[in-house]
């Protein structure tokens, strides 16, 4: 995967050590979390673990989430983009995720991140479908992921929400088998 990609506005790169503290204080800002408050980073330890993943990730296939900057400014305002989630080869799926700073909400930010990432996914390895996963009450994120071209394929309760009340949505580019859904929902 080339070291940079570029989009009308943004640039996307692998992350790094350097980026951690802006990240970390994006994930740690509880307007960033108003849908699904308990997965807020009042802690260090789960963006650590995150960029962990997103290290092996990049290490297994090439491509998993970026750090999203800003092309003017050069200002760090996310991180996001397609990771494989681990699973059987049968059941693999690009995950396709994004987290846009508060301040930068908005503006489209996520959707031209998303559209990068789907397209990247695509080119890696074409054959697991892409699926993001979100919140019902969340419509910010599901336009995101239709206008990435995904379409909702699944709605049931959110297992494992402090809320029992909350619904999960699960879109994809393409129809879901039964394993890749079970990889989905874990």
């Amino acid at each position: 995967m080339d070291e940079e990609t570029l989009t009308d506005r943004l640039s996307l790169r692998r992350p790094t050590d350097a980026d951690f503290a802006a990240v970390h204080a994006i994930h740690a800002d509880p307007r960033v979390w108003l849908h699904y408050p308990t997965l807020r980073h009042a802690e260090t330890a789960p963006t650590e673990r995150m960029f962990a993943r997103w290290d092996a990730a990049w290490n297994e296939i090439g491509l998993g989430s970026w750090i999203v900057r800003l092309r003017t400014t050069g200002e760090i305002i996310g991180a996001g983009g397609c990771t494989l989630l681990p699973a059987e080869p049968g059941a693999r799926v690009w995950n396709l995720g994004y987290r846009i700073s508060a301040d930068h909400h908005g503006h489209g930010y996520a959707t031209e991140l998303a559209l990068a990432a789907v397209a990247a996914a695509r080119l890696r390895s074409p054959k697991p479908p892409v699926i993001a996963y979100l919140v019902e009450h969340n419509r910010a994120s599901a336009a995101v992921a239709e206008k990435a071209g995904l379409q909702l394929v699944h709605r049931a309760p959110d297992a494992g929400n402090p809320d029992p009340e909350v619904i999960r949505l699960v879109y994809a580019d393409r129809e879901l088998t039964g394993a890749q859904l079970a990889t989905t929902l874990r």
